[in-house]
């Protein structure tokens, strides 16, 4: 298989996807990069800026089971691994799955249940297995979180905890759709009030969990040389020594932007890593993972400033 194998298949996913979800090509993108990557995404935008919508209609485009929670207050952990329930007829308890057993799972509004329920997912995100009443059961390996969460609202929600973020590959941000994209959108969507049926678009399965995993060996294989690698390095260190974070960037995310960036030449048709596919990475890569120091925050600064100033620092390899 090469790598223009690859452009050809994401191509074909993100013309499905554009058939339904206006604008956000960026986001369309990352969300394939974290795809062949086996990284979870994280959606963040107002209401109504198509988050789910991109997150069902990415999942109908592939042969992949998928299943959505909507978090609440109330979701227990329980709720979501699933619970070990005693049947009366053979008096045995026997394990009812929760919908974490499937492989795209939809976190919707993740930031609006308890740490406790929040917390369920962490050794799945990790380890794409959880354990039950003491015992471990695997989860399937194509396993992906797609959360969302919005910004704005904060009334009710609970932040997600630093090593929960830290699971996540990339944020994603969902900003307003350009004026063109808009219209667009209106003119496709205008007729209904309801959230679009996917069949109405023809959105079909194209890709088998069989050629996924060749394409995700394909991009494993990509070429990453020294420089690259020290580039990647000088970037994750440069933000544990900026002033205007309290803690910088984990070893974590310097693996997961290899990983990205080896996908992203993947997607290009190379079978080799730039600085360039580092570059364009950086800033979803990182910037759930950077928390401001409050002298920062006081000032005004934001972690994208702190980044683009990370990235103007250190020198990309020629």
């Amino acid at each position: 298989m090469e790598p223009s194998t690859v452009t050809d298949f994401v191509e074909r996913i993100k013309e499905q996807i554009r058939r339904v979800v206006m604008g956000h090509d960026q986001a369309i993108e990352l969300v394939l990069v974290a795809l062949l990557c086996r990284g979870h995404i994280l959606l963040e935008g107002v209401p109504g800026t198509a988050k789910t919508l991109l997150a069902r209609t990415f999942a109908a485009s592939l042969s992949l089971g998928f299943k959505r929670i909507q978090f609440t207050p109330d979701l227990m952990p329980g709720d979501v691994v699933g619970t070990n329930l005693f049947n009366f007829q053979t008096n045995l308890f026997t394990l009812t799955k929760g919908p974490v057993f499937t492989d795209i799972l939809l976190a919707d509004e993740i930031n609006r249940t308890p740490p406790k329920t929040q917390a369920a997912l962490l050794e799945a995100m990790q380890e794409r297995a959880v354990t039950i009443d003491g015992k471990t059961y695997p989860l399937s390996a194509d396993f992906l979180v797609i959360a969302t969460q919005n910004p704005i609202e904060q009334q009710g929600t609970y932040p997600l905890p630093e090593a929960q973020l830290d699971r996540f590959m990339f944020k994603i941000l969902m900003g307003y759709p350009s004026l063109d994209e808009e219209h667009r959108m209106i003119a496709i969507h205008g007729h209904r009030n309801a959230m679009p049926s996917l069949i109405d678009f023809d959105i079909r399965p194209i890709v088998a969990p069989a050629f996924l995993e060749e394409v995700r060996h394909l991009v494993a294989g990509i070429h990453l040389s020294d420089e690259i690698i020290d580039y990647i390095v000088k970037i994750v260190r440069a933000t544990r020594e900026s002033s205007g974070l309290l803690c910088g960037a984990s070893p974590r995310s310097a693996t997961m932007l290899a990983v990205a960036s080896r996908a992203s030449a993947a997607i290009e048709g190379r079978d080799f890593v730039i600085p360039d596919d580092v570059k364009r990475l950086v800033r979803p890569t990182l910037r759930h993972r950077l928390p401001l120091a409050p002298g920062a925050e006081i000032e005004g600064i934001d972690v994208e400033a702190v980044v683009e100033g990370v990235l103007d620092k250190v020198p990309a390899p020629r």
